[in-house]
């Protein structure tokens, strides 16, 4: 398993590889799939165009709050191997932001996985977004969908 905070850029391959490597030393054979998100720097918001976007975050704080996610992530959904690694600092549009990889037995486990760290990066890592527009930049609220989306994930669903 591993959580990281970056500054630079990084290697979606390098990243597969040692969540691959990892989990076949810890679980030879167990491993049935594999499922990977990569988030980007969009280049509008719901106000028109930005011009890349700063991320900050309260180091030490950040690191455990991101470990922790990805520790319960793995445990909830009995994976393999869990890997996320976060930027920080100024992103220019269409950079890579973030990154989850979530190895599992059965590809179920691993795509709800998935969703499920990223709803609750967003809800429960402590990280602050400032988008740059033509006319100043500006601190990102929280977006209601956002903790919506992970509220669901506490909601008991229907059996299909």
């Amino acid at each position: 398993m591993y959580a990281r905070i970056v500054t630079n850029d990084f290697s979606q391959q390098g990243l597969y590889d040692e969540l691959l490597a990892q989990a076949q030393q810890e679980h030879a054979g167990a491993v049935g799939a594999i499922v990977t998100f990569t988030g980007l720097v969009r280049d509008t918001n719901a106000d028109g165009t930005i011009d890349g976007i700063s991320l900050e975050h309260y180091p030490g704080m950040t690191e455990t709050a991101l470990t922790q996610l990805a520790q319960d992530t793995m445990d909830k959904f009995a994976l393999r191997n869990i890997g996320v690694v976060h930027r920080v600092g100024r992103l220019h549009n269409n950079e890579q932001i973030v990154w989850v990889g979530c190895c599992a037995s059965h590809r179920k486990s691993a795509f709800d996985a998935a969703c499920y760290l990223m709803d609750f990066l967003k809800k429960s890592v402590p990280l602050w977004k400032k988008e740059f527009a033509a006319d100043g930049e500006y601190w990102v609220e929280v977006k209601a969908s956002d903790e919506h989306a992970a509220l669901a994930w506490l909601t008991p669903k229907e059996k299909d």
